[in-house]
């Protein structure tokens, strides 16, 4: 990866929509040698997809919280059982297994309110077999949200 792709990279992130003319504008290349390192960055995998970027509080979705979750017992099966199970619900945006803390997955959960969010705790969280202990953490205000990744690390190489 060249400063050409980084730059391809850092343009991508802050807006996707851009068309391949515009881009190839910002990084200083004609439209085809962009056009092809944008796919040889797809099919390297660097770029995995191109998503919209929505207003969870413009949609009603008022209440974000960050779900601890403990399982009762660390074996393979009820790890696989809980993730095909949490990924049914909508409501979680992120599922991650953690490690360094008493629980086992972070949940990030958005929901309307919390009424809401006590029927999906009460009524589909914790009836997942394996689930031992939940706690509950609520965002208050984002201070850095962001989907935009470091690319400063990254040494120029010529391709």
């Amino acid at each position: 990866m060249d400063k050409l792709d980084k730059r391809i990279l850092r343009e991508l992130q802050s807006n996707s929509r851009l068309t391949n003319a515009e881009l190839a504008e910002r990084v200083g290349l004609s439209a085809t040698p962009c056009a092809r390192r944008v796919k040889n960055l797809e099919d390297e995998g660097i770029i995995e997809r191109h998503a919209v970027l929505l207003n969870p509080s413009k949609l009603g979705l008022k209440l974000s919280a960050l779900v601890q979750i403990s399982m009762d017992r660390h074996t393979p099966d009820r790890f696989e059982h809980f993730e095909a199970e949490v990924k049914k619900h909508p409501e979680v945006t992120e599922c991650l297994l953690i490690t360094g803390q008493s629980a086992d997955y972070l949940l990030k959960v958005v929901v309307p309110d919390m009424e809401v969010y006590q029927e999906f705790l009460l009524n589909k969280i914790t009836r997942i077999e394996g689930v031992a202990d939940v706690h509950s953490s609520f965002i208050m205000r984002r201070v850095i949200d962001t989907t935009e990744l470091p690319l400063n690390h990254i040494q120029d190489s010529s391709r």
